[in-house]
């Protein structure tokens, strides 16, 4: 596996007010700022974040 397959994430919305769990999962995939873009392995940890603060991101396969 040498090409390892990556997605970009944006953080879209504020985690101002939201749950702690989604907020952890927001920062685990390495986002801080509205309008920010990561861009993150893809695995079904990081699929597993994805899908748990998913109303305030925006993905790019």
């Amino acid at each position: 596996m040498a090409d390892k397959k990556m997605i970009k994430v944006t953080l879209n919305r504020s985690t101002a007010g939201r749950l702690k769990s989604h907020r952890a999962c927001v920062a685990g995939l390495g986002l801080r700022k509205i309008g920010q873009t990561a861009e993150v392995e893809d695995t079904p940890s990081v699929r597993g974040m994805i899908n748990k603060a998913s109303y305030l991101l925006s993905v790019e396969e």
